[in-house]
């Protein structure tokens, strides 16, 4: 199982940004996918979900009516449409995903919100 963030950088507030993540290694329409970010000094946490065929979706009160997760099963991805960022959505965003009942995890991809 491989999970492969991109897309992060630096942004001025009020920008956008659209990560990706890009998963093998399992069958990707099967599974469920979740978006995590990590702030420096602060816990990891849940930003969005999706379910597997992309037809439930769930989302952190801070992100609500800004972020969109969607899925394209064709091609294995994952995506986290970001708008109206806020210094405070820095992070380190992480892919994720429950396979054969054990997390996996993406490296990250950095998301800078800074004027």
């Amino acid at each position: 199982v491989q999970l492969v963030e991109s897309g992060g950088g630096l942004v001025q507030p009020g920008g956008s940004l659209r990560l990706s993540c890009a998963a093998s290694g399992f069958t990707f329409s099967r599974y469920e996918m979740n978006w995590y970010r990590q702030a420096t000094g602060k816990e990891r946490e849940l930003v969005a979900f999706i379910t597997s065929a992309g037809g439930s979706t769930k989302y952190a009160d801070s992100v609500k009516g800004r972020f969109t997760i969607s899925r394209d099963n064709a091609k294995n991805t994952v995506y986290l449409q970001m708008n109206s960022l806020k210094p405070e959505d820095t992070a380190v965003y992480y892919c994720n995903s429950r396979v054969f009942n054990r997390g996996y995890w993406g490296q990250g991809t950095q998301v800078t919100v800074s004027s």
